[in-house]
């Protein structure tokens, strides 16, 4: 029953994390990470491909497995340009998505964003939004589309709006409550262990994980 997992940014925040859960576990007896640069990680169950994302046909064959787990994101700010973001956020996990579709992987989970919309006024969403309509046409068993609000957690780069927004939504959390629950800010191994558990839920269909559904499913086991 083991399987393999395919995981693209996990050397991102929550892809870190979650590079360890499936590391960990008994469930992937194989944990394949697609990177842009080596990262020197070293595990009997990692196998690590450094590549060009703006070519990812070329790697077709590398993508075998049964579930990938897409952690990819970035910032208008550190991409540098709405055109790098969207190639970050929207069109390297479509591609990869479809590669991945077209060569029988069962189940697609990502880290979209709350309030995704591909008709939303602001780009951001906006472009969450296409990736995940993208998403909804492609030919796996299951689509696993995880809507966090603010991220929590220690990042590699200082980002002083995040770290504003922290302080913000933890003083807010109090008072976000009922259908408000949503938009409390969530730790990113929160976010990991509930795509690890979905994962192994082997569901049917598309499937959309917001905020506060995230942290009850990051706490069953």
């Amino acid at each position: 029953m083991n399987k393999t997992a395919i995981i693209l940014g996990s050397t991102g925040l929550t892809g870190s994390h979650l590079l360890q859960i499936l590391l960990n576990s008994n469930i992937y007896d194989k944990v394949v990470s697609f990177v842009r640069k080596e990262t020197g990680l070293s595990h009997s169950k990692l196998t690590e491909y450094a590549i060009d994302f703006e070519n990812i046909d070329l790697y077709q064959d590398l993508i075998d497995g049964d579930d990938m787990f897409c952690c990819l994101g970035t910032t208008i700010k550190k991409a540098g340009s709405q055109e790098v973001f969207e190639k970050v956020d929207l069109h390297y996990p479509s591609n990869f998505a479809k590669v991945a579709a077209s060569k029988g992987v069962k189940q697609y989970l990502i880290i979209s964003a709350i309030g995704a919309n591909a008709q939303s006024g602001n780009f951001y969403l906006r472009t969450k939004g296409k990736c995940e309509d993208v998403l909804r046409k492609l030919a796996f068993q299951s689509i696993s589309i995880f809507r966090p609000s603010l991220l929590l957690g220690n990042r590699k780069e200082f980002r002083l709006g995040e770290k504003l927004g922290e302080y913000f939504m933890k003083a807010a959390s109090l008072v976000l409550i009922g259908k408000l629950k949503k938009y409390r800010a969530i730790k990113a191994k929160r976010v990991a262990r509930a795509m690890f558990n979905i994962a192994q839920q082997n569901s049917i269909g598309y499937h959309i994980y917001e905020s506060d559904t995230i942290a009850q499913i990051a706490t069953a086991r």
